[in-house]
């Protein structure tokens, strides 16, 4: 999750769910409530620890930070000097984990269908969007919070381009560059009230219409194929805040316009290899969860 979650356009949410630890999470995140408070303050740790699934969120907390800070000098290198290997990787680990997801709901029928057209055409719409200009107070840096913060439990949408939609990516950049703690402190604030509001909305839905919870977010994962597309032409740049240009509007194109526009090679063999690889992988994560499930 940590690693996917450094990819720009991939969300850790979908990693959760294809490794079927997706439903555990959300019930974790959802215990976090007044009588977790409760024991924390009354200082019954061992209580706290059992009601919060410590021995679940422990091990997952340390290997989100520990791929943020393990990996992203290697991925932020890789998505430099190798953009079609690694795009075509994700594109084939979503698009099959899209499938596997479907093919957990129970019973189709028109409404299911209709729901997973909902979530592609919702998911593609976002990673089509144009950044906005947006205000800069604290009360819209609150609400960016919130919102950029389900992208970690919602697969196939990345909270980065999420934050770059609502004109706040690089803003919030600068404001860690800056140590800005009021900006960051009340970015953090959205952050705990979306995901814990959020958490018990998507549980709710998995409890009540689990097919139909399923179908839209296999959609949101179908649709975000757009995004991790490994042709692009690039539409439109913005300046970071290290003075380089960086794509913030992107077009996908097929290899041969790939070719004809950019004059580099679409390495066609090395995309449908990786692509495999994306997929081995996925099946492999699967068939692994699986056999630890049942054991």
């Amino acid at each position: 999750m940590g690693s996917a979650d450094l990819v720009p356009g991939v969300s850790g949410g979908t990693i959760a769910l294809i490794t079927g630890i997706y439903e555990e999470l959300i019930s974790t995140i959802k215990s976090v409530d007044r009588e977790a408070i409760r024991l924390l303050f009354k200082f019954e740790f061992k209580e706290f620890w059992t009601h919060i699934n410590g021995r679940f969120i422990l091990p997952l907390l340390a290997g989100l930070f520990g791929a943020i800070i393990l990996l992203a000098g290697l991925i932020t290198y890789a998505m430099k000097a190798f953009p079609i290997e690694v795009w075509s990787f994700f594109f084939g680990l979503i698009l099959i984990s899209s499938f596997l997801v479907l093919r957990r709901i129970k019973h189709w029928n028109v409404l299911v269908i209709i729901f997973v057209i909902v979530g592609t055409v919702a998911s593609y719409w976002i990673t089509l969007a144009t950044p906005a200009q947006t205000p800069e107070g604290l009360w819209f840096i609150l609400i960016s919070g919130m919102i950029a913060i389900t992208a970690m439990i919602l697969p196939g949408i990345s909270g980065s381009l999420i934050l770059l939609l609502l004109g706040k990516y690089e803003f919030m950049l600068r404001a860690t560059k800056e140590w800005d703690w009021l900006v960051l402190g009340t970015f953090l604030v959205g952050c705990v009230i979306g995901i814990l509001s959020f958490s018990r909305l998507i549980g709710w839905l998995l409890d009540k219409y689990y097919d139909l919870t399923l179908a839209l977010l296999s959609g949101f994962m179908i649709g975000a194929l757009n995004k991790v597309w490994p042709w692009k032409e690039v539409i439109e740049f913005r300046v970071n805040s290290a003075g380089e240009r960086v794509p913030i509007l992107e077009k996908s194109i097929t290899p041969d316009q790939y070719w004809s526009i950019t004059g580099n090679n679409p390495e066609i063999l090395l995309a449908i290899l990786f692509f495999a690889v994306g997929i081995g992988l996925v099946v492999s994560m699967e068939k692994i969860s699986a056999y630890y499930t049942k054991k």
